[in-house]
């Protein structure tokens, strides 16, 4: 699945990029679809077309920050008005530890939990409906919001951008093969940091 979307992105143009990049980080926070596909996933790969020049890394960093603060305002929207019952949806009641440890985290630490959230793929897509749930006082969830989704949007857009530019020197210099055993070590040095960092259930 992952390398068809991968394939389908790279194929589609720079405005519909932009798009589709935005929306599914929007859609991570704001309607939990980070179950699916994690946005980070999403903002490293479109840091990577830029890298080829389909599209323009200051802009899609921009784009992505503000996708990313407007998804959590919906999130936290939702869970304000919803409630305790929105932690009873299918997709949350298969997390139900993860979801107390996310709430926890909320009651010890505040705001400082929705910006940390922001770096972890499960209290991403979480965290801003929780900070609802909780009463979470908006000017303190817009603050602690807005200064994740900055950090977030920008590095992980940059940490796409010159992974792509390194890429592309790799194989200009060493040729395709050297290049695709480099890219193979990267990628299970993620895996293995993803799977210490974010272990499934």
């Amino acid at each position: 699945m992952f390398q068809s979307v991968v394939s389908w992105v790279s194929g589609l143009s720079g405005p519909v990029i932009y798009a589709v990049v935005a929306g599914l980080v929007f859609c991570e926070d704001a309607l939990f679809f980070g179950f699916v596909l994690p946005g980070e996933t999403a903002v490293v790969l479109g840091g990577a077309l830029a890298a080829q020049h389909k599209v323009s890394v200051v802009p899609l960093a921009a784009i992505v920050v503000l996708a990313a603060i407007a998804g959590d305002f919906v999130g936290y929207q939702i869970g304000r008005h919803a409630g305790q019952p929105i932690l009873e949806t299918r997709p949350l009641r298969r997390h139900h530890d993860r979801v107390d440890a996310a709430r926890d985290l909320i009651r010890r630490r505040g705001g400082v939990a929705v910006f940390v959230g922001r770096f972890v793929a499960f209290f991403r897509a979480i965290m801003p409906a929780l900070a609802g749930v909780s009463a979470m006082p908006s000017r303190v969830f817009l603050l602690y919001n807005a200064a994740g989704g900055l950090v977030w949007g920008v590095s992980f857009t940059l940490l796409g951008y010159f992974a792509g530019h390194a890429y592309a020197r790799i194989e200009h210099v060493a040729g395709r093969i050297s290049a695709i055993v480099i890219a193979a070590v990267v990628v299970l040095a993620v895996v293995i940091w993803r799977l210490r960092g974010h272990p499934q259930s």
